[in-house]
């Protein structure tokens, strides 16, 4: 068997399946569930379309340095190799390390979506509470749950495993049902006369905390409604901050570039589109969710499934199977994109040897890195076991994660651009500019802010950033020998 088996990737991926996994990738479980635990109390109907127009304007100048790149270096690895050939081996290897964490962490955080939606969706039958269970930090993890968040872990790496044609298949009909269902629910919206502009006050939020605390008291929201300058100032901060977490998804795509039968032409317009329909689906399904309820600030201080109860007024019963279906396409398609995205970027890791060698290897029949996808399920199927709070600590990584992707993508435009003397003026403008947004968003996300609410890591984060750091760097210490070699 010759080494081209071994270490060369099959060009299987048509451009709808790419544009697939990165829509799938950024719209997961959170455009359909977080209306009621942060977009709504933060930033209201107001700040969050706001804050997700300029979210997605920042993501389309820094995917301008993406679309540079992938013609440049069109391997597998993406922000990783466009490091390594700007900065290095030692940049590189920090830059791939955090998007590891970036991208292998929301595979298990979507997979313990699935109970979330069957309890919302069951109501009180409670279906998957079944068998032992057990407690972490407040989240009540059920046998049920797990077992259906593991066996859809593993038949969705298999997946991966037995090709890329058949996984980008399915991420598109996956894909494809997720949008229709959101433009679905949008028009829904729009036609019904249940739908009022009057129900989306307070538009710009409230302080939850402030609510919360008031006791009975705090069921007149408008008292802690945000207004005025400071107020409005900081009820779209606190949604655009998270715009690396909100979009992280449409940067999977230089990781598929070897599999690409296209050409790298294409690149720009399928992140636009992918952004776009993101922006898209976060706007509308967070101002359905609050135009369609009276009193939406008590439905979020009671802990209801807003958007699910949006949708059950709007539409009754197909409501329902409407976000069943919706969230469930969403959850799913970002598990089999970020699949894609991990194994891939492991697989360009090990090739360059940055990690052991095994991952490195081609499966000769299906094409695809058979060990590193392998090892992505392994790890992932300890999500369910350690439940969604848990998870969380590590998933606020991910932002991070994006972020220094971002930087090093758009600080490797810079350099590349001035030594191979092209590309053009409005680019290094694009590229400088995603470079200081880049540095922005981790500063919001690790710098406590006051005034800023849910945005900045709680504790265990730290605590958990900090690990991966120390893990990264005994790492790097044992392999840096390889790397000066």
């Amino acid at each position: 068997m010759d080494n081209k088996e071994n270490t060369e990737l099959k060009r299987q991926l048509n451009p709808i399946s790419v544009w697939a996994i990165a829509f799938g990738c950024i719209i997961g479980w959170g455009s359909f569930i977080n209306p009621g635990k942060k977009f709504l109390p933060n930033s209201g109907v107001a700040g969050t379309a706001i804050a997700m127009v300029l979210g997605a304007l920042v993501m389309v100048i820094i995917a301008f340095s993406y679309a540079y790149m992938v013609p440049k270096y069109p391997k597998a690895g993406g922000e990783f190799t466009f490091t390594k050939m700007s900065f290095g081996k030692n940049a590189a290897y920090i830059c791939g390390w955090f998007l590891v964490a970036a991208y292998l962490t929301n595979v298990p955080m979507n997979s313990t979506a699935i109970g979330l939606i069957v309890d919302g969706i069951d109501g009180s039958a409670d279906i998957l509470k079944f068998g032992f269970h057990y407690s972490i930090a407040g989240f009540d993890v059920w046998m049920g749950e797990m077992i259906l968040a593991m066996g859809i872990l593993i038949a969705f790496g298999v997946l991966n495993i037995l090709g890329v044609k058949k996984a980008g298949g399915v991420q598109t009909v996956l894909a494809a049902l997720l949008a229709v269902c959101a433009f679905t629910l949008c028009i829904a919206g729009i036609v019904s006369a249940k739908a009022k502009g009057i129900n989306m006050e307070p538009v710009w939020g409230f302080d939850k905390a402030a609510a919360a605390a008031a006791g009975a008291d705090g069921t007149d929201i408008s008292r802690f409604a945000h207004s005025g300058g400071s107020g409005i100032a900081t009820a779209v901060l606190a949604t655009f901050a998270i715009a690396p977490w909100a979009f992280v998804g449409f940067d999977t795509i230089p990781q598929a570039a070897e599999e690409f039968r296209f050409s790298y032409k294409k690149v720009m317009s399928i992140m636009l589109v992918a952004i776009v329909f993101g922006c898209f689906v976060y706007i509308s399904n967070n101002t359905v969710a609050a135009a369609a309820l009276e009193n939406w600030p008590e439905r979020v201080m009671a802990g209801e499934w807003v958007l699910l109860v949006a949708a059950q007024e709007l539409l009754g019963t197909f409501g329902t199977v409407l976000i069943g279906v919706g969230v469930s396409c969403a959850v799913l398609s970002g598990i089999m994109g970020f699949y894609l995205a991990s194994s891939r970027l492991m697989y360009s890791m090990s090739r360059d040897g940055y990690l052991p060698a095994v991952f490195g290897k081609i499966d000769p029949r299906f094409g695809t890195p058979k060990n590193a996808m392998i090892f992505c399920i392994i790890i992932s199927l300890s999500g369910p076991v350690l439940g969604r709070e848990a998870l969380g600590w590590f998933v606020d990584m991910s932002a991070i994660g994006a972020s220094i992707g971002y930087l090093f993508t758009c600080a490797s435009t810079v350099v590349t651009m001035k030594r191979d003397k092209d590309g053009s003026a409005p680019l290094k403008v694009f590229a400088v500019v995603g470079c200081i947004f880049s540095a922005a968003f981790m500063v919001l996300q690790l710098i406590p802010i006051p005034g800023l609410r849910g945005v900045h890591f709680g504790r265990e984060s730290y605590i958990m950033l900090g690990v991966w750091v120390l893990i990264g760097t005994v790492f790097w210490m044992k392999q840096r020998k390889r790397f000066a070699a």
